[in-house]
């Protein structure tokens, strides 16, 4: 019986905390913000507040530990770590794993700000060119291209010719589906470098998903003439390879499969790929 209402205690605590904390965001979408994670195993949970370093990335403000009485307060805990809070610091990794973010109407219970007031260190030239590229870059290179754009499109804004920022955009736009904003950023970028063979690569990408398979065709002839790159001019010939089997083309297929296998002098997981679409298109 004491076991049972042991359980039936633990599963309440649980159960409480559940319909407080919802543990729906990755750390990537918590810039800024107090989160938890999930409870321990002495019914606990780990404070923290989730920033960026422009040097050092995704980082995680250690605060401690609190923990969720029955009517649902939060409360700090007090013991052998308090000397540590705000001292520790970890580099975090993006990953999938949930957390919580601390509803706003817990601050005062957890004596905390809803934005502390060390990190106005971190929050110098917050709307320079400079910082908004490279919090765009940090959140394209996450897939978290939606928030990426909302830092990158403001950059342009202010100097659509910095360096790189073109491209940025488009790696957005593209992986958003928006192709033919993604068109544009491209060319400005060619305009501003013109022997980019990245910027190419990604236009021609643009140019397969708008079904624009003639320019697709142009843009690997101009990267076969400049491009030092060989694994890019690869990339390009086997994606029109591999619409032209989607389309059942043999002709254009084979085309495609013959200058794809032109750029390595061994096989590659293309030239594999390739003869696998052949031996099925001839079946």
């Amino acid at each position: 019986m004491k076991y049972i209402l042991i359980l039936f205690t633990f599963f309440s605590i649980t159960l409480n905390a559940q319909n407080i904390l919802k543990f729906d965001k990755t750390n990537v979408q918590c810039e800024d913000k107090w989160i938890a994670y999930q409870m321990e195993k002495d019914s606990t949970y780990t404070l923290g507040f989730i920033y960026i370093d422009s040097q050092a990335g995704l980082t995680l403000n250690y605060e401690g530990k609190f923990k969720i009485e029955k009517d649902g307060k939060f409360i700090r805990i007090d013991n052998e770590t308090k000397n540590e809070v705000g001292f520790i610091k970890a580099r975090l990794q993006p990953n999938r794993t949930a957390i919580a973010e601390i509803p706003e109407a817990k601050f005062k219970e957890l004596n905390i700000e809803k934005t502390p007031n060390w990190l106005k260190t971190y929050k110098t030239d917050e709307n320079s060119v400079e910082r908004l590229y490279r919090w765009g870059y940090m959140y394209n290179g996450w897939n978290e291209c939606e928030k990426a754009l909302t830092f990158l499109e403001k950059a342009d804004k202010i100097n659509p010719k910095f360096k790189g920022l073109q491209t940025e955009l488009a790696f957005s736009y593209n992986a958003l589906q928006k192709f033919d904003k993604a068109e544009i950023s491209l060319k400005k970028a060619i305009i501003e470098n013109p022997e980019d063979c990245y910027t190419y690569k990604e236009l021609a990408y643009t140019y397969t998903k708008l079904l624009n398979f003639e320019k697709v065709a142009e843009t690997y002839l101009t990267m076969s003439k400049i491009c030092k790159e060989q694994n890019f001019i690869q990339e390009t010939a086997y994606n029109l390879a591999y619409e032209y089997f989607k389309t059942k083309d043999v002709i254009k297929f084979n085309k495609w499969k013959s200058e794809a296998e032109k750029w390595s002098k061994s096989e590659n997981q293309y030239t594999q790929n390739l003869n696998k679409m052949e031996s099925e298109l001839n079946k």
